[in-house]
């Protein structure tokens, strides 16, 4: 499994490189390929990402349809159905890895950092990111960009201690958990050693 973990790592890294350099070949997105997904899904990875308009994971690796399974949350928390979601991509889909996806000026850690009430459920969203800004308050640079790496690290971290199913993955070496940052302005991806 790492070796095919360590492929499409490889193949996201070179996604994001040709993303950045104005060169996206945007692959498997046409008529023929859309009926191509008709039948069946083959995701090469899952990615748990923000919801934010500006950080769509199948522009930002370059990748095409039935590429990439997105999970997209306000903040990339982890609730219930995005736990379920990625147990289905590991489970069924046999996905080798799941990439945790935060990115520089997050809307909700921002919100999170102010401190400010939030209204409604996106009260919960900004409660849930605010253990992140806690643990990362005396660390040094931007709060907002320290609290949103901060928090793809323990969501990372919840996936495997939350989920039987993604626990078992990671211990049978069938799952790599990945964790992954999104620089808005660059457009770079910086993975996790």
């Amino acid at each position: 499994m790492e070796d095919r973990a360590s492929s499409v790592l490889a193949d996201l890294q070179a996604g994001n490189e040709r993303f950045c350099s104005g060169r996206a070949a945007g692959p498997r997105r046409g008529a023929a390929d859309r009926i191509v997904c008709v039948a069946a899904q083959s995701p090469k990875a899952a990615v748990l990402s923000c919801s934010d308009s500006r950080v769509p994971p199948e522009i930002l690796f370059d990748q095409g349809l039935g590429d990439l399974f997105v999970v997209r949350t306000a903040g990339h928390v982890v609730d219930r159905g995005a736990l379920g979601s990625l147990e289905y991509a590991v489970e069924h889909l046999h996905v080798p890895v799941v990439v945790v996806l935060g990115h520089s000026r997050c809307g909700a850690v921002t919100a999170a950092v102010a401190g400010r009430a939030a209204c409604g459920h996106v009260g919960w969203v900004v409660d849930a990111i605010r253990p992140a800004v806690a643990a990362t308050a005396a660390a040094a640079g931007d709060p907002v960009d320290r609290a949103a790496r901060g928090h793809v690290s323990r969501c990372a971290g919840r996936l495997a201690s939350e989920s039987l199913t993604l626990r078992d993955a990671v211990a049978g070496r069938r799952l790599a958990i990945v964790e992954a940052f999104y620089d808005l302005g660059s457009g770079r991806v910086e993975f996790a050693a």
